[in-house]
Order: structure tokens, then C-alpha cells, then sequence
């Protein structure tokens, strides 16, 4: 579970991402900064067929299931904890997913500008 020190891209605690299906790297739900998560998967995306065509393209198929892994695959609409490096990748080649800012962990703020986050948000803030 995520503790109230994991802050979002807008300063406040974590929100979850999701838990049907369940994400994160611990698949605690949250886009968390955690040990051992190489990956940095702290970019809470909502899943489109173009966004997973393109990470399928780049070698990380997340639309088929891997019920030896315990993972359901992906299809649009599903929210899901991201590899930082892979959004910003489908960022720069115009396939970026929505996200979801109170979800996306601060860390990705060390790459992207919140401006940009913003435009590309689900949950805009007022």
C-alpha cells in the first residue's frame, strides 16, 4: 500500500491507478517509486490501441495475457502503471497515452514539464 510520503505530480499523496487491473510495480495499485523497479513505473496511462501498438512495436507487448505472470493484458481504456522511459519515448514519436496526474508519481517531473503532463492529462486540474 502506498504511504502518504509518494507525492504526485501535483505535490499531493499518491492516488491509486488502478486495481482492475491491478498495476504497479509491487501491484499495490500505485505508481510508486519503490527498490528494485528499474523500470520506473510511475507514469499512470490510460491505455489506447495506439499507445499499446506502439509499445508492442518496442518490444513490450501489454495487450496479450501472461496468466504465468499473473498478468491479464492490457486493452484501451485500462489505466496502468508505465515505465517512465516508455512514455516519454511515445511521447517524442506522437504516441503518448492520456494520464492521470494525481496518480504519476513526482519523479517523472525530472524529464517532463508539468505543462506538458498537463496537456496530456485526464484529470486536469482547475
Amino acid at each position: 500500500m502506498n504511504d502518504e510520503t509518494q507525492l504526485s505530480v501535483l505535490g499531493l499523496p499518491l492516488f491509486p491507478c488502478s486495481a482492475d487491473p491491478l498495476t504497479g510495480f509491487q501491484r499495490d495499485g500505485y505508481c510508486a517509486e519503490c527498490e528494485g523497479d528499474i523500470g520506473q513505473h510511475t507514469v499512470c496511462a490510460q491505455m489506447t490501441a495506439e499507445f499499446l501498438a506502439f509499445s508492442k512495436a518496442q518490444g513490450n507487448d501489454l495487450s496479450t495475457p501472461r496468466p504465468e505472470w499473473g498478468f491479464p493484458g492490457l486493452k484501451p481504456g485500462d489505466q496502468w502503471c508505465v515505465c517512465a522511459g516508455r512514455w516519454i519515448e511515445a511521447l517524442l514519436e506522437g504516441h503518448a497515452p492520456p494520464l492521470l496526474l494525481g496518480a504519476t508519481h513526482e519523479s517523472i517531473l525530472e524529464h517532463v514539464s508539468l505543462e506538458t503532463l498537463v496537456e496530456h492529462a485526464i484529470d486536469r486540474p482547475e
